[in-house]
């Protein structure tokens, strides 16, 4: 039952974690970050996310175009293009880490050890991971909603909102979190103990229990 629990606890977490880094990935390049609806003009609206801004009318349809340079960003989105980035690539690396120290891969069946440290290893990276994800998206909704309330600005100035990349964003980074720290309770955990010689010959017919007497008569 140890055996069983501790295999499911290490599936299940390297599915949330791969849940996660799916969605970490969409965020990183959806253009949704924030959005702009102009009260002057319904039929077109504004989206922003870290590497284009677009414009949505009922017309044209979307069109969008990329940033033109990188430090004419605001620093909040410079810091997310590197945080989200990294964040892709150390949870690629956390995966293939914990995918093979699982206990059901035929990957190292003999190296426990090192299946144990590499499914620690996956864990730290994983859950490093989330948090890279988790940093960015909230320092641009804590700016987003900074620059929404300031009252300096002119009430006729249009006002960023949170986009539906944010929401995602939130979500992936605690579906990583989640799924690396379920990996270290999983690799932290003992397994279950071998069955005892007295159970084993139990299971065995009539006539395998004699062969393994006489070849063992301690049993």
């Amino acid at each position: 039952m140890g055996l069983d629990f501790r295999t499911a606890a290490q599936c299940a977490a390297l599915l949330l974690s791969l849940l996660g880094w799916v969605l970490a990935c969409l965020t990183n390049y959806l253009p949704h970050w924030k959005t702009l609806n102009l009260e002057l003009n319904e039929m077109e609206n504004w989206t922003m996310g870290l590497w284009t801004s677009c414009v949505i009318q009922e017309e044209v349809g979307r069109q969008c175009k990329a940033f033109d340079s990188f430090l004419a960003l605001p620093a909040e989105l410079q810091s997310s293009r590197i945080l989200m980035s990294l964040s892709n690539g150390l949870g690629l690396l956390g995966l293939l880490a914990s995918g093979c120290g699982l206990d059901c891969s035929r990957l190292g069946e003999t190296q426990k050890g090192l299946k144990r440290r590499l499914l620690i290893l996956g864990g730290l990276l994983l859950w490093t991971s989330g948090v890279m994800v988790l940093v960015p998206v909230s320092w641009v909704a804590h700016m987003t909603v900074q620059e929404f309330w300031d009252e300096t600005m002119p009430e006729i100035v249009p006002r960023w909102e949170f986009g539906e990349a944010l929401f995602l964003g939130w979500f992936a980074g605690f579906c990583l979190v989640l799924g690396g720290c379920l990996l270290h309770c999983a690799a932290c955990s003992s397994p279950a103990p071998p069955a005892s010689g007295h159970y084993a010959v139990a299971g065995l017919p009539d006539c395998q229990q004699l062969e393994l007497k006489h070849a063992n008569p301690e049993i």
